[in-house]
């Protein structure tokens, strides 16, 4: 049958019907080990009963009224959300690329208010922000950005992990208000920041009166065995970015602030219609709780441990693995060859993963995964990795 949906994704040639845990059933109830998570998105697996009742709950009382009324839960959320971070306010909207957009919205009037005429922002290569046309600009992806062109003005790219480098490039440019990364690049191949480089840039930022914020999206929402990725590190950001995991699937993006940051919007600056609606706020407010009471923080700091030694001991002869690495339930391969083919290979043997920059192998199974799922996991993963390398790169 012909399909009226536009031809924008490479999907897959299966379709998912129903979930539970951190196994997922298709439409002809062949079974899948989840280790995707809808790319990080679902923290607590799929139908968590605790989830899945309240969103029932607030779906019968009030799904939608918009920001032109009080929203109780947002208030609820907010105020846990910076109890979490140690950040001060928080903007809601629908998406990442929304939230990376009011980070940048925020730093081009940080620039603004300091006499800046053209506020310019540091980012890094291999970052991904989104695929709007800001979000997009600010991501270090040609291909992404080909036949989009003119990217906007105001970024300045520099290599990743290179505090030296971001300090040469920065020292003779006086429209620079802020540096925005990621303290562990997802799309960009799961390159995790070394700590001198983070708290370096930190510093940097602090010293010169830039924001520093940083994109955890992909990484934030218990991801890497902390709350936030930032926590790793002794570093306190001026903007943070949420979304993916915060909702457990239900769309909410966040742009936390904080420092020079904190009080920057005001009425009429910045808004969105769904933003911060009831119901996507309850799904975030429950997902919080449960990730608490359950304690998935340590369980993806553990799991995640447990899945990238136990890879590294079944692969330590596998020429073809390059690294494995990560923090927590974010988790990368990086392979000396495109290694693309195996996500179809994986789906065949019933389990989701996903190849990104295409040579790395991305994991990031939910957060509730057990310590005999972790090991199911890297059974099947360990055996298709080391047939696919035995043939001709």
């Amino acid at each position: 049958m012909t399909s009226h949906v536009m031809n924008t994704y490479a999907r897959q040639p299966v379709t998912l019907s129903h979930g539970k845990g951190v196994w997922l059933w298709d439409e002809d109830g062949n079974r899948y080990l989840d280790a995707l998570a809808g790319i990080a998105v679902n923290g607590v697996g799929h139908g968590h009963p605790r989830l899945v009742a309240a969103i029932a709950d607030q779906a019968a009382r009030l799904i939608h009224t918009s920001n032109i009324y009080g929203i109780r839960h947002q208030e609820t959320l907010a105020d846990r959300l910076c109890a979490l971070s140690g950040m001060n306010e928080v903007f809601f909207c629908s998406s990442g690329a929304e939230a990376n957009e009011a980070a940048i919205k925020l730093a081009r009037m940080h620039g603004h208010q300091k006499g800046i005429a053209c506020p310019t922002i540091i980012v890094m290569e291999h970052a991904w922000h989104g695929r709007t046309i800001a979000t997009l600009a600010a991501t270090g992806s040609a291909k992404a950005q080909a036949g989009f062109g003119p990217m906007p003005e105001g970024f300045l790219r520099v290599p990743y992990n290179d505090l030296a480098a971001l300090e040469a490039a920065t020292n003779a440019n006086p429209d620079i208000v802020a540096v925005l990364m990621e303290v562990l690049q997802g799309e960009g191949g799961i390159h995790v920041a070394g700590k001198a480089y983070v708290e370096g840039a930190a510093a940097l930022c602090r010293d010169r009166g830039w924001l520093f914020m940083l994109d955890e999206v992909q990484s934030g929402i218990g991801r890497t065995g902390t709350w936030f990725g930032y926590q790793h590190f002794n570093v306190q950001p001026d903007v943070v970015t949420l979304a993916k995991g915060l909702g457990s699937g239900v769309p909410i993006g966040a742009a936390m602030t904080a420092g020079l940051a904190a009080g920057l919007f005001k009425p009429g600056n910045h808004g969105s219609t769904f933003g911060g609606g009831p119901l996507a706020c309850r799904a975030a407010i429950e997902t919080l709780s449960i990730m608490e009471d359950e304690g998935l923080l340590a369980n993806a700091a553990e799991r995640g441990e447990q899945i990238r030694t136990a890879l590294g001991a079944m692969l330590a002869d596998v020429n073809a693995v390059q690294a494995i690495r990560g923090m927590g339930l974010m988790i990368g391969i990086e392979l000396d060859r495109p290694c693309g083919a195996l996500v179809g290979i994986a789906l065949k043997a019933g389990l989701l993963i996903n190849v990104t920059r295409d040579n790395v192998v991305r994991l990031l199974p939910p957060l509730i995964l057990s310590a005999t799922e972790a090991h199911e996991l890297v059974a099947r993963l360990a055996q298709i990795i080391r047939a696919f390398a035995s043939t001709p790169a």
